[in-house]
């Protein structure tokens, strides 16, 4: 925490107004919307919330396909499955994110048009994203961007999250700023963010009682979750700059490690470095995680892709391998803004003497 959130809380409850909606949920949007630049901002339960929120204002329904990243978070993919439309699954390349080209002969090879394209920014590393607009462009695709890992990432100067037609961002409990649990969807367009807005809030027609010509949803935020991310926000220059000092420290001690390859950057691009992340090219990684286990370190594998996942077995996936591969051989390492650089020295030590 970042020390305010106390404060803004004591506010919250000063004012008796515990539930969805308040003041606090408008400051939220209005930083977000402050600092991505964006036009529109919509606080909400969860990211995955916007992501569904987003396919259904788009349009995505039953029997539609929509492309994602393969390499990412199940939260990423899990709102196709709502609107109960099909996933077709892209592998990634050198930049570990999505490969424009495998995208490409995916929508040559769709059994049908697909309707969306959901990008995942992984790691807090955006992808290529002119390529991917290009695309989209000329086959005429909504983009949606999963930038949960990767507020504060930038390309060209201009922040994840606001090169699709809808993006969402994730305060989760491990991300780099969190409200326990919580989302934002944002948008240039400020018709689609309404009717998510509309939807979110179990779709309540414009009458002194209840009326309803459609189903919604209970996705909005508390004025409470709000009040820690008004505070959150306050420091996520901050956070970031940590986030790329711990990487950059981790890389320092590591360099001289032959069978150690990080996580790349693009060109034209600054990520968040969310989590520090690295394939091991001999060592498995599963020895490494165990061995700082028992030093009380935790450390985890990268994503499982999704078209692994026994959920989507039957499922379309443009594979090369590579996402396969990064699971196999990769690790990632303690992250967390709290760090001491004597904690990452003494990780790196443990490092070197395992390879």
């Amino acid at each position: 925490m970042s020390g305010k959130e106390q404060e803004y809380i004591s506010e919250v409850f000063q004012s008796n107004y515990i539930a969805p909606l308040g003041a606090f949920v408008n400051r939220f949007e209005q930083c977000v919307e402050v600092y991505t630049s964006s036009s529109n901002a919509l606080a909400l339960s969860s990211a995955t919330a916007g992501l569904h929120l987003a396919l259904r204002v788009l349009g995505v329904g039953v029997g539609d396909y929509v492309l994602a990243s393969t390499f990412t978070f199940i939260g990423s993919v899990s709102a196709i499955l709502y609107q109960n439309a099909k996933p077709i699954f892209v592998d990634s390349d050198e930049s570990w994110n999505i490969s424009p080209e495998l995208l490409k002969e995916a929508i040559v090879n769709a059994p049908k048009k697909p309707k969306a394209l959901i990008i995942t920014h992984l790691y807090g590393q955006v992808c290529k994203l002119d390529e991917i607009i290009a695309i989209c462009k000329e086959e005429d695709i909504y983009l949606i961007e999963d930038a949960a890992e990767s507020l504060g990432a930038s390309y060209h100067g201009q922040q994840s999250g606001t090169f699709g037609d809808m993006a969402v961002y994730s305060f989760n409990g491990n991300k780099i700023l969190t409200t326990s649990g919580g989302g934002m969807l944002v948008s240039e367009n400020k018709k689609w963010i309404e009717k998510a807005k509309f939807l979110s809030t179990q779709a309540k027609e414009d009458h002194l009682h209840y009326e309803h010509k459609e189903f919604g949803y209970n996705y909005r935020m508390s004025n409470v979750l709000a009040a820690i991310g008004v505070a959150q926000m306050e420091v996520l220059t901050a956070r970031v700059e940590r986030k790329r000092e711990i990487f950059e420290l981790y890389k320092k001690n590591l360099s001289e490690m032959y069978e150690v390859q990080f996580m790349p950057e693009i060109q034209g691009s600054r990520g968040t470095r969310w989590l520090t992340t690295l394939t091991f090219e001999k060592t498995n990684p599963r020895k490494i995680i165990d061995l700082l286990e028992k030093e009380n370190i935790e450390s985890r594998p990268l994503w499982k892709p999704m078209h692994m996942q026994p959920l989507f077995k039957d499922d379309l996936a443009v594979l090369d391998g590579t996402s396969q591969r990064l699971f196999e051989k990769g690790i990632c390492l303690p992250s967390g803004t709290s760090m001491s650089n004597d904690d990452v020295v003494r990780i790196c030590k443990l490092l070197k003497d395992a390879l």
